[in-house]
């Protein structure tokens, strides 16, 4: 194999030969995809759901009304919940498989959900919110690795893409809820409850699906990884399939049988896979995402729109076209590739958030500053420049959604040889969750210390530096086989002549 360079970049290795395949030509594999995306779902129904039901807790507990600290912290016990169950959530995969931490996400979940429902006291919701939290971290590291496992390598980025799609359409589908319920007694209550419905439906319908066949196959069950990987591939290319796991199987067997955490920063290689991952998830959330998310409701009310049902109904619309772009990533991601993909989001995104500051900026100028609750926040803008905030968040999903949504998630599920691919997943998407719980945690403290303006300002700064890294650290691996994956961070590790040789004296040192 070669390396080709690109610029920015230290290499790319060349994919596959070309092969004709159509993301619904294997009704089996679509099945895999759509069942495992569910927990996408989950993970964007939360997201999205506690935007909206937080308008309404604050209006039934008069302790979350008057304090943004408790506020902050309702949303983010979900985020830290998240962050510890995909810390484990990368060692359950390894470990116990796939399936089994699907079904494990699935309970926790569940109990979580009817906890937040039934909870007498904001402690309660608390604990609740943290039950539902660790589910979606466990479900946020298995998801994406279940599907590309299963993904045929020409179709894989955009399969794995149909996992973010079920997360936007989780968020979608949290603000028709929270709009649906508006009216209903116990408003919050059915909001934050009703989501234990789709994991209880994953849960029934993972029973009846296989484990992983690279699992499978790595865990010495190699009839049953063959069976699975027939469904999936014709025999001519079943067979290559099975080459290349017989190899990777061989590889594994001359090294450690079990990965720990440290032995990521042990290997060069591994340093420099999970680098780049790492980089990735913690730039989807520091570019701003979240905040949009979980906040969008409140942001609107920022812009002057004062009524909580026309601030959901703009949320929806924001949700709406998240949803909308992330079909367009998955149409664009296996044709334009991750890095390029990227790098064209990261742009957009940085003119959105300069076009936001500039509406608060405009809006803000004579008002007070005192932002020590939420209705001096929500006071602090008039409705003038309204719509041009409201535009902007708007141009801003527009830019995100096709590009720095998908692809954090894409190359995090390939770029890890199979040994690693939990716990870097696991790692990373730790990484993704820390980074989400500060956003959650500080937005609104940061915004009265230096404005909303300033924020907005501070984010597109972060996005110039992500797009830097992008172009920097993160190779294309469009089309590129688990297999070629691996030997292109050896060779970037060790250079293009003896690489693997010298990976391999290294590891044995």
């Amino acid at each position: 194999m070669t390396i080709e360079s690109l610029p920015g970049s230290s290499g790319m290795l060349n994919p596959s030969p070309k092969r004709s395949m159509s993301y619904f030509g294997n009704r089996y594999v679509l099945g895999l995809t759509a069942t495992s995306g569910i927990g996408g779902l989950l993970f964007g129904y939360d997201t999205g759901v506690i935007s909206g039901a937080l308008l309404y807790i604050r209006d039934e507990f008069r302790e979350v009304n008057d304090s943004s600290f408790l506020q902050e912290t309702i949303v983010s016990m979900a985020l830290f919940g998240a962050m510890i169950g995909a810390a484990a959530g990368g060692w359950i995969n390894d470990v116990y498989g796939r399936k089994r931490a699907t079904l494990l996400a699935d309970v926790v979940f569940i109990i979580g959900s009817l906890v937040m429902g039934m909870a007498p006291y904001p402690s309660i919701l608390i604990a609740g919110r943290l039950l539902v939290g660790l589910g979606v971290g466990v479900a946020s590291v298995t998801s994406p690795v279940y599907i590309a496992e299963a993904s045929p390598s020409e179709i894989r980025g955009g399969l794995v893409s149909t996992n973010v799609l079920m997360i936007t359409g989780g968020q979608f589908l949290s603000y028709l809820v929270n709009l649906a319920f508006t009216e209903v007694t116990g408003t919050w209550r059915w909001m934050l409850g009703v989501a234990a419905v789709p994991a209880i439906f994953q849960f029934c319908l993972m029973l009846g699906l296989p484990e992983s066949p690279r699992w499978l196959y790595l865990k010495k069950d190699k009839v049953q990884a063959i069976s699975v990987l027939s469904k999936i591939y014709d025999p001519d290319r079943l067979e290559e399939e099975i080459d290349l796991l017989a190899l990777a199987s061989a590889e594994d067997l001359c090294s450690k049988k079990t990965v720990s955490y440290l032995d990521v920063f042990r290997s060069k290689e591994m340093r420099l896979a999970f680098f780049a991952g790492a980089g990735l998830q913690a730039f989807q959330q520091f570019t701003g995402i979240n905040t949009v998310m979980y906040y969008s409701p409140t942001i609107v009310q920022m812009a002057g729109f004062s009524s909580n049902q026309l601030a959901l109904l703009l949320s929806l619309i924001v949700a709406a076209m998240n949803a909308s772009g992330t079909i367009a990533g998955i149409h664009l991601i296996d044709r334009c590739g991750r890095r390029r993909l990227a790098l064209m989001s990261l742009v957009g995104v940085f003119i959105s958030l300069l076009m936001i500051a500039g509406a608060f900026s405009l809006q803000s100028s004579g008002m007070r500053t005192d932002y020590s609750d939420w209705n001096s926040l929500h006071s602090c803008c008039g409705a003038n420049h309204g719509w041009l905030a409201v535009l902007g968040l708007a141009l801003y999903i527009v830019f995100f959604a096709p590009g720095m949504g998908p692809v954090p998630w894409a190359v995090n599920s390939e770029i890890y040889p199979e040994a690693y691919r939990g716990v870097c997943g696991g790692m990373s998407a730790t990484i993704n969750w820390a980074s989400n719980l500060i956003v959650a945690q500080f937005f609104l403290s940061f915004v009265s210390i230096v404005g909303t303006a300033g924020t907005f300002l501070i984010i597109a700064g972060i996005t110039v530096l992500a797009f830097v890294f992008v172009y920097k650290f993160v190779p294309e691996t469009k089309g590129l086989t688990f297999e070629q994956v691996e030997r292109l961070w050896k060779e970037k590790a060790w250079g293009n002549i003896g690489g693997s040789q010298q990976a391999l004296l290294h590891s044995v040192a």
